[in-house]
């Protein structure tokens, strides 16, 4: 009987069905008319079943090899384990086992975003501590703006779930759904704002003047003694629409001009304590990974954060400046911890 290469699929379920009758190899390849070295070939193989995996036996990391990951992790920020161990010349260690070890000296953390800060920068930074070293804070408007968005900062929807339990379902929007642009302010312990700029408008220096003439001076700077205007200091970043001749003048026209507008150093958002109110409110808005469906809702949550924030937190950020300063100095114009 000529021998076949191979067995069909219909050909080797018949095997195993004769195998359960009770029949024997000699039998099944007369009743399939197939060669008997073909079907005792296919019943050996089918009982070996598969090999074992032989564990190779893992390589053991001494003291001393320790303490040059630990060197090596500390100068090779955000490197992979597989690079931080090649730099030890350390080889044959999987990575579970380097993750682990890692684990104990070290944490995965994201790169921070910040401005590059040149030569110049820092000396500007340390001119400019050294020039409000003894201005009282307690009279000095802090204001920035902040966009917020449906979905919140990436990263932000990560969180423990319990086994057996499915991760809840989060909404993917159109172009990322859209965000609200909002201003505010913080003088000794007082919230001045939140303030929503309308949907739509670029803010340029035009737009920027008027919004502030529309929301901070008649809904609140009119409102204020002649002697607190009188000592009031406003502080704003660099930023375009900020800095520009036009806003300048513009400001200088309602009263806040050379002494009373704070001159502010380039790259330095580390410095301007509403930015560590803008952290309170975002975490309030997207604790659990919360999102958002419409702009105006995204909008209701940051006014019930910013009413939720009292006074004594505000104090807090506003007292923190003459530290901030000494921190710029120590570090010759670096950035500080905010």
């Amino acid at each position: 009987m000529a021998q076949k290469k191979d067995l069909t699929g219909s050909e080797k379920s018949k095997i195993v069905r004769y195998l359960a009758e009770g029949c024997s190899s000699l039998k099944i390849a007369k009743l399939l008319k197939r060669d008997h070295r073909t079907i005792k070939r296919f019943i050996q193989n089918s009982q070996q079943g598969r090999k074992k995996r032989v564990e190779k036996p893992r390589r053991k990391i001494t003291a001393h090899e320790l303490r040059k990951v630990k060197r090596a992790a500390a100068k090779m920020p955000l490197a992979t384990s597989l690079a931080i161990f090649q730099s030890c010349n350390i080889t044959g260690v999987p990575k579970s086992t380097r993750c682990a070890i890692l684990r104990d000296m070290a944490k995965v953390r994201k790169a921070e975003r910040r401005p590059p800060l040149n030569k110049t920068h820092k000396l500007k930074r340390q001119d400019w501590a050294k020039k409000y070293l003894k201005t009282d804070f307690s009279k000095v408007l802090w204001t920035d703006e902040m966009r917020v968005s449906l979905d919140g900062p990436d990263g932000w929807a990560r969180g423990w779930i319990g086994k057996g339990q499915r991760a809840p379902v989060r909404l993917r929007h159109q172009q990322g759904g859209g965000g609200v642009l909002v201003w505010a302010g913080i003088i000794k312990d007082e919230l001045v704002g939140p303030f929503r700029v309308e949907d739509g408008v670029k803010l340029n220096s035009q737009s920027y003047c008027q919004f502030l003439e529309d929301t901070f001076f008649k809904q609140w700077y009119r409102k204020k003694s002649a002697s607190f205007k009188k000592n009031m200091i406003f502080m704003q970043d660099n930023a375009p629409s900020h800095a520009s001749k036009y806003s300048t003048a513009w400001l200088a026209r309602k009263g806040i001009k050379k002494e009373k507008l704070m001159t502010w150093p380039p790259c330095s958002p580390d410095l301007n304590p509403i930015e560590n109110l803008w952290s309170i409110i975002k975490c309030e808005i997207y604790k659990e990974g919360k999102q958002y469906t419409s702009l105006n809702s995204v909008w209701e949550a940051v006014v019930a954060a910013a009413r939720n924030v009292d006074g004594e937190q505000i104090k807090t950020l506003t007292e923190s400046m003459d530290g901030r300063l000494l921190s710029v100095l120590a570090k010759k114009g670096g950035y500080i911890g905010r």
